[in-house]
């Protein structure tokens, strides 16, 4: 296949065939597709292009993307992007080789997740009951965090979540995550509740719109943006006002960590790693073992609090 004209176009083709042939998400396509127009305007800068550059400029790139602070973990995306595009490039027969396949990603940061306490979680869900102009934004709230809190799903899969699934009070939920791949989580009692009260007020709001000629959304939380769901930013700054009502810090609160908190709670209940693993969509088993980190510092702390031998040496 002819190399097309012009970095833009390589940029485009290639985003079209992680879409087609990788499922890739959108968000991260989104991401692929930004890092990838600066290194070409870096490049363009330079009198150079995707067809003419060599490992030594990649690594100049990288060195240049440091010395603009970016963080290790932005460096070790933009490189994957660089070495995901050549890649492809070097399959379609654009070049005849990678340039950037040897080169070492900036090592990251292990941080360990925000770890909300069991307290902290009730009072958000009972806090989400009361945040909402309108009872039927209350009865949304209140699903929304109870859901997440229950499955683990990542924000993009729980705004994203198709009405059809939770259709028949089922007591799973297939969800369709990373890469197209789909799991099974459960949904607990209180769950369930929630969903169904917020299915019975969206199905009626559904009806009265369809009668005035709008069409039916295929998401259980709807939106009036282009997406035809909630945004994640929606949702995003949704947490943080809850957590403000439920007197937590909303510092610590994000839709993320609920996720973690799913986990933890789950670990700390006496789960398998692995069935935690299968619960959250993590292609490895390795990502999921960061939760093994975050108990045991959570144990350490409580021993160095609790322990009357602590304590003893505090009043000494």
């Amino acid at each position: 296949m002819t190399a097309p004209a012009g970095m833009e176009r390589w940029i485009s083709t290639f985003l079209d065939a992680q879409a087609a042939e990788r499922s890739a998400a959108r968000n991260t396509r989104l991401a692929y597709g930004r890092d990838l127009l600066d290194f070409a305007g870096w490049l363009r800068h330079r009198k150079q292009d995707f067809t003419s550059v060599d490992r030594e400029g990649v690594e100049h790139y990288l060195i240049s993307c440091e010395a603009g602070g970016l963080s290790p973990a932005t460096r070790a995306r933009r490189l994957s992007a660089i070495r995901q595009l050549f890649r492809f490039a070097h399959e379609e027969d654009w070049r005849a080789d990678n340039p950037a396949l040897r080169l070492s990603a900036p090592g990251r940061e292990k941080k360990l997740p925000q770890v909300l306490s069991h307290d902290e979680v009730d009072r958000l869900l009972e806090a989400a009951r009361d945040k909402g102009r309108s009872l039927d934004d209350q009865i949304r709230n209140r699903a929304l965090v109870e859901l997440l809190y229950a499955t683990g799903m990542r924000v993009s899969e729980l705004v994203e979540l198709p009405v059809a699934a939770v259709r028949g009070d089922p007591q799973m939920i297939l969800v369709r995550g990373k890469g197209g791949k789909e799991r099974m989580v459960p949904l607990s009692p209180p769950a369930r509740e929630a969903v169904a009260d917020w299915l019975a007020r969206r199905d009626r709001a559904e009806e009265a719109a369809r009668k005035e000629g709008a069409a039916p959304s295929k998401y259980l939380f709807p939106g009036r943006g282009a997406a035809g769901h909630l945004t994640r930013n929606h949702f995003y700054i949704l947490i943080k006002q809850i957590a403000v009502l439920a007197g937590v810090s909303p510092g610590k609160v994000t839709p993320h960590t609920l996720r973690h908190a799913f986990a933890t709670h789950l670990l700390a209940g006496g789960a398998d790693l692995r069935v935690i693993q299968t619960l959250l969509g993590h292609a490895d088993v390795a990502t999921t073992e960061i939760y093994t980190h975050v108990l045991d510092d959570h144990l350490k702390s409580l021993v160095l609090t609790h322990h009357p031998l602590a304590r003893r040496t505090e009043d000494e």
